[in-house]
């Protein structure tokens, strides 16, 4: 279905986001030729349509079958660190399917860790309730990003360690707090709320470093930013995040979400 009908409807027909396909990949690649970028495009839009596939068969995938697509290759650290620090923060990005990077709620070793998840509500209220069946169904809690501070307030007098998964990839508003920092060969602006909340409660950082094998099958492999946050020099957390990003999307770069318009706004557009 994805390569039959869904991928030549996404790239021929509707050639959806195209335009911005292109720009974001040229100028994040100016060493590739005009055939190689064409490729990758394509390369891309093959796993956008597989995307949109596995969110659908991963609502009704058992935890048995999950388990199988999305292999967590050091699940203990991240255990260890939630313990450690009561609080963890997993730094995420639109990488592989980063839906179902949230089934990591239904295989932690250690039942007493919680796995929440930030999110953006949708302005679809139909498509907003089914995400948040399926995100929900992976074994975590959802939290609306204007909720986040309030939850962590409250969890700080829970019993049980948790795991907060935050997507830190996307383009921040002209009213975000951001960092800005050398990104794929382009001036760019990051979030740097994970950072704040890290260090404001002295939760653990870690980046999920998510790669696929083979169609319709993940690995992840957590990468320490930071045990102790209130030690790290201001923006370092922010800008390592960054690094470790670039160096997960040139791995393997059809992964990545090419479609988000992601340096829409520059210095002079964000700051003026």
């Amino acid at each position: 279905m994805a390569d039959a009908i869904i991928y030549p409807l996404m790239y021929y027909v509707v050639r959806y986001r195209l335009k911005v396909v292109r720009k974001n990949m040229r100028n994040s690649f100016p060493e590739k030729s005009q055939s190689e970028l064409k490729q990758l495009e394509k390369q891309f839009y093959h796993h956008f349509a597989d995307l949109l596939v596995e969110v659908v068969y991963g609502y009704r995938a058992s935890a048995e079958e999950m388990r199988k697509r999305v292999v967590f290759e050091n699940l203990d650290m991240l255990e260890d660190l939630a313990r450690k620090t009561h609080g963890a923060i997993a730094y995420l990005a639109h990488l592989g399917n980063w839906e179902w990077i949230a089934d990591v709620g239904n295989q932690y070793s250690d039942k007493s860790i919680v796995e929440y998840n930030v999110y953006r509500q949708l302005k679809n209220p139909k498509s907003d309730k089914m995400m948040l069946e399926l995100r929900s169904k992976r074994g975590g809690e959802c939290i609306e990003k204007n909720q986040l501070l309030r939850k962590l307030v409250l969890l700080l007098h829970a019993e049980h360690p948790f795991v907060v998964g935050m997507l830190a990839d996307q383009k921040p508003s002209k009213r975000s707090s951001y960092v800005w920092t050398e990104f794929l060969h382009q001036e760019t602006a990051f979030l740097d709320g994970s950072e704040v909340l890290a260090k404001k409660f002295g939760f653990a950082a870690v980046y999920a470093h998510i790669w696929s094998p083979k169609r319709g099958y993940y690995r992840v492999r957590f990468e320490l930013i930071a045990d102790n946050p209130s030690e790290m020099q201001p923006e370092r957390m922010t800008k390592q995040y960054a690094a470790l990003l670039e160096q997960n999307i040139c791995a393997q770069p059809e992964q990545w979400l090419w479609t988000h318009n992601r340096w829409k706004w520059g210095r002079t557009e964000l700051e003026g």
